[in-house]
């Protein structure tokens, strides 16, 4: 794929060290695998709000998945079906929300940001309900956009690549043909809250940054939670203050995270308060952490250390680039089958039998 396409993908924000962490926190626990364990019945299937899944994933809420190829967003939601886990679909992608329902199968969950007037959120929320949509996830530390140097080296002022970044994309004629060959992609769930005047691709994602309202606080979330009666998750959380004030508004999950290391920079990592976190909210609410998720060893360090479930986007989108709705359900695949893997070389026979007590931190392994 072109250069400023792969650094959209894989790029942090300011230094990266947020992104470095999310990477480096999971390197730092270590397993004392039992041996002389049954090993011949291993499980990696969850239970992800009451109803089964493959294993305790959902594909994390990814803007702008049309620049990797046409429909992106239906080939995430098939690979999600076929392997049988959620996919969050982002406010900001570029299928329509009543396509991506129509996906057999599918666990469909929508993600919202809050932009503009009242209007707009409110029948996002109205349109993700009549869709069928499972839940809702509420996005909360995006409403400034984190120092992303990568896109200003790669674009004009107006947004538009640059000229180096042109001449770059022309020498990837398979990404022209999949991805643009119809032309740019649009934001289709949101794109007639555009002023008619700014509709165009580069315009018309500058208009909806600028409507993101700074002010957004929890009384935004209670009246979120008061007009959507399903599950409602909060995303974005790195601060345990917060954890507990989301458990107060009422939220039936929180999600851990910091966006794949694209918003604060020199930030923890979710991995690094989980284990607190999971003290604090105990079984009240559902649990998820986000970034960094790389193997299927950081699913079960994941799952040890207290979370329910965890989010991948990085992982998904490769596989999506790669081969389409094939290469989402394979990339899927690949982490299950490291699970199960691992799961024999720790000599656990499920998910229910981690606990933190199988793993270490390298700064207090036993001499």
């Amino acid at each position: 794929m072109p250069r400023f396409v792969l650094e959209y993908l894989e790029g942090g924000a300011g230094q990266e060290a947020t992104l470095d962490r999310e990477r480096k926190a999971f390197a730092e626990w270590r397993a004392m695998p039992f041996t002389l364990s049954d090993e011949a019945c291993r499980d990696v299937s969850a239970k992800m709000l009451g109803r089964d899944a493959s294993l305790p994933l959902a594909i994390a809420p990814t803007g702008l998945n049309g620049i990797f190829m046409r429909n992106a967003d239906v080939a995430l939601a098939q690979g999600a079906a076929e392997a049988g886990v959620p996919f969050i679909q982002s406010t900001m992608s570029n299928d329509r929300m009543e396509d991506v329902a129509a996906v057999p199968g599918l666990r469909h969950w929508w993600q919202l940001y809050v932009f503009g007037g009242e209007e707009i959120w409110q029948e996002l929320v109205d349109r993700a309900d009549r869709a069928g949509c499972e839940a809702l996830v509420v996005t909360s530390n995006a409403q400034i956009f984190g120092q992303r140097e990568w896109d200003e080296r790669n674009r004009t002022a107006s947004g538009f690549p640059n000229l180096p970044g042109l001449i770059d994309a022309a020498r990837h004629p398979r990404w022209l043909v999949t991805t643009l060959s119809r032309g740019l992609p649009e934001f289709s769930n949101v794109i007639d809250f555009v002023p008619k005047d700014e509709r165009s691709f580069f315009d018309s994602a500058n208009w909806i940054r600028e409507q993101m309202p700074k002010s957004l606080g929890w009384d935004d979330l209670a009246r979120i939670r008061e007009r959507w009666c399903k599950p409602l998750f909060l995303k974005g959380v790195l601060n345990l203050e917060d954890v507990s004030r989301a458990i107060e508004h009422g939220v039936d999950g929180v999600i851990l995270g910091g966006h794949g290391g694209r918003q604060a920079d020199w930030a923890v990592s979710a991995l690094d308060i989980l284990p607190r976190a999971r003290e604090l909210s105990g079984d009240r609410i559902a649990l998820y952490i986000s970034g960094g998720i790389r193997r299927g060893s950081d699913i079960l360090k994941a799952r040890a250390l207290g979370a329910d479930a965890v989010l991948t986007g990085r992982a998904t989108l490769y596989g999506l680039y790669a081969f389409g709705a094939a290469g989402v359900s394979r990339a899927i695949e690949l982490l299950r089958s490291e699970m199960m893997n691992e799961l024999g070389q720790y000599g656990v026979p499920n998910l229910d039998a981690l606990s933190p007590d199988l793993f270490v931190r390298e700064d207090r392994l036993p001499l």
